[in-house]
């Protein structure tokens, strides 16, 4: 069976306005054409449907090239492989690193931005050459196709001839910032608001931010930590006692919940949809999934878990008597000087607050995504915030006005090795190294929403954050931190 390995919760995996198939031809192509080998043409196959966005190509191509009974009702494969078409704009072929007459192993970089990624594929030896493994996984940038780090000014101007392509093609409306020490050097907005009535996007626009508040509930749980109120390695059933499924919460730890490692599972799905409504407060959500069973064993693995970041919100709640977001506001928002980021509920006007706008692929219009909104943000994502917020945020933490040094070096420094993607998880951020300078800080990404934050070593901040789908804005920030320079010359 297909084992499409890919992450698409992964930074850097833009959408296009075009389709793939109408670029003009790269030296791929000519590269595919003289590997005149079965597992080579069996991929060029494949990459043709795939770039082409093309349903029924997919479906005819997995009933023909994959020894699986039905492959044509596969449709949860194929529904992945067209988001990863959407998301990418197709894929590019850069090097064969391996080719013989059953197994090929190429880099690919995405159309539409510098993430690359690997396709390892098996066939059989015989006729018709069906596939046997078939696995595409994204990778750090091979350094032989390393962007070159630039000037400062050199870096931005590069930064604003790329968002204007990006705006030109619709695929960006939103707003980017980037400071260097602490001070923005670079702060735009662009695009529209509300498309219906033409309301431009600003600087102070806010936007939804999904699980980049992953990032701000960490950090209240850490302060809790800090306060010696819980420990990193408390189980839950200590801090809910009156927890539903207690073999789960007899196992899972603070640092599990943390971590993604707990085996809690995601709250989106056919149940989330079936009372979307009805889900209003964090107690909501425990109520639903609460007897729900481990899907793995504590620590055995790590899998992105929005119900683990669910019950860190419950913990924070029980612990300080306090609803989650009056107590982010009062230790987080307020201490950091955040005075435009909150949790409203979707049902409220908030001034100032951008449509969110998703399409089902590259050659759809936008539209609203507003209806498949949950009721409001929760400790696992959602809310919203400026790009200035943002800052706020990231000078709070680096300046340890929300948490002392010890524990903000535990907060943000990598744990746990990150399935699909060349990172690691730490408490709520991930690090990773971009091109050889370290980075901390999280995405977040929805239909209609879309953000990302780093904070890097080399003294600089970058903030970006969209009103359309993944990974509008995340393709722009990770295009300027790879060539802006390794050090910002910081006192």
């Amino acid at each position: 069976m297909l084992a499409l390995a890919i992450s698409c919760r992964s930074s850097e995996i833009p959408k296009s306005a075009a389709s793939a198939a109408s670029a003009p031809p790269d030296e791929g192509a000519a590269l595919l054409a003289k590997i005149d080998l079965p597992a080579a043409r069996q991929f060029a196959a494949w990459l043709t449907v795939f770039n082409a966005e093309d349903r029924a190509g997919l479906l005819a191509y997995h009933e023909k090239s994959f020894p699986y009974q039905v492959a044509s009702r596969d449709v949860a494969n194929i529904d992945r492989e067209l988001r990863l078409s959407g998301h990418t704009g197709g894929f590019l072929v850069k090097k064969a690193e391996q080719s013989t007459a059953t197994q090929f192993t190429v880099l690919l970089r995405e159309h539409d931005s510098e993430q690359f990624a690997r396709v390892s594929m098996e066939v059989d030896a015989a006729e018709p050459h069906r596939i046997t493994r078939f696995e595409i996984g994204p990778i750090p940038t091979p350094p032989e196709f390393r962007a070159v780090r630039l000037s400062e000014g050199d870096a931005i101007a590069a930064l604003r001839a790329e968002i204007a392509e990006s705006v030109a093609a619709d695929r960006f409306s939103g707003a980017v910032l980037v400071a260097k020490n602490g001070s923005p050097i670079f702060a735009q907005a662009y695009g529209l608001a509300d498309r219906e009535h033409k309301v431009p996007n600003e600087i102070e626009t806010r936007f939804r931010i999904g699980s980049m508040n992953k990032m701000i509930t960490a950090v209240a749980v850490m302060q809790l930590v800090q306060a010696g109120k819980v420990r990193l390695d408390d189980t839950l059933e200590k801090v809910l006692p009156d927890y539903p499924n207690k073999q789960l919460a007899s196992q899972v730890t603070l640092h599990h919940l943390l971590t993604h490692t707990g085996g809690t599972g995601d709250i989106f799905g056919p149940e989330f949809d079936a009372h979307r409504e009805e889900l209003r407060t964090i107690q909501d959500y425990v109520t639903l999934y609460g007897a729900r069973d481990l899907r793995f064993e504590p620590g055995s693995k790590w899998e992105y878990s929005n119900y683990g970041f669910m019950l860190l919100g419950a913990v924070i709640e029980k612990l300080t008597g306090q609803s989650y977001y009056d107590w982010v506001s009062e230790h987080v928002f307020k201490p950091a000087g955040m005075t435009s980021t909150s949790s409203p509920p979707e049902d409220q006007v908030l001034p100032g607050r951008s449509i969110p706008y998703t399409r089902p692929n590259r050659s759809s219009p936008w539209g609203s995504a507003a209806d498949g909104l949950p009721y409001r943000g929760t400790s696992a994502g959602g809310g919203d915030s400026t790009v200035g917020d943002l800052l706020r945020f990231a000078n709070a933490i680096v300046n340890h006005k929300l948490l002392d040094a010890e524990h903000t070096a535990l907060l943000t420094t990598g744990k746990v090795e990150v399935r699909g993607g060349p990172q690691k998880y730490a408490y709520g951020f991930s690090e990773r190294m971009i091109d050889g300078v370290r980075c901390f800080g999280h995405n977040g990404g929805a239909p209609g929403m879309n953000g990302q934050l780093i904070i890097c070593d080399s003294g600089y901040t970058v903030a970006a954050l969209a009103n359309l789908d993944p990974p509008a804005a995340e393709r722009l920030l990770m295009f300027v931190a790879r060539r802006l320079p390794e050090n910002s010359g910081r006192p």
